[in-house]
């Protein structure tokens, strides 16, 4: 049974949240159904690399210059450009699963963690709780 308009944006705003809150859990409970973008991806940037050679080796083979610039080499570096920019930027963006905590500990950490007022509020809540019990 499909989810209705309403409960497929309570999904996704419940995922945003999540991966705000804790990305770390986030990317150890994320299926490989999100993944499957980076992994395509990756093909389009290799398969855009290729034709790119393609077109590389044809420019050099036919002879069409236009004040002698081999016009179909130039265009055939740039999609190879184009298709290995493709490549890196989606495992940059979905290698490791690393994006803030990576960074912070690269920066030395000198900056705490956000966190959203939910979490501040449960927080604060449960030492309250934890004082009052002492």
């Amino acid at each position: 049974m499909p989810l209705s308009e309403h409960e497929q944006r309570l999904l996704e705003q419940i995922e945003r949240e999540l991966y705000a809150e804790d990305p770390k859990f986030a990317s150890t409970v994320r299926g490989t159904r999100l993944r499957r973008p980076a992994r395509k991806r990756r093909f389009q940037g290799a398969a855009l690399f290729v034709v790119g050679v393609a077109l590389l080796v044809l420019g050099v083979m036919v002879p069409f210059r236009v004040a002698e610039i081999p016009l179909i080499s130039v265009a055939g570096f740039l999609v190879m450009f184009l298709g290995v920019l493709l490549a890196v930027t989606s495992l940059r963006s979905h290698g490791d699963g690393e994006g803030a905590e990576g960074a912070e500990a690269a920066s030395g950490g000198k900056h705490p963690p956000r966190r959203s007022s939910f979490t501040q509020r449960m927080e604060d809540r449960f030492r309250q709780r934890f004082d009052d019990q002492q």
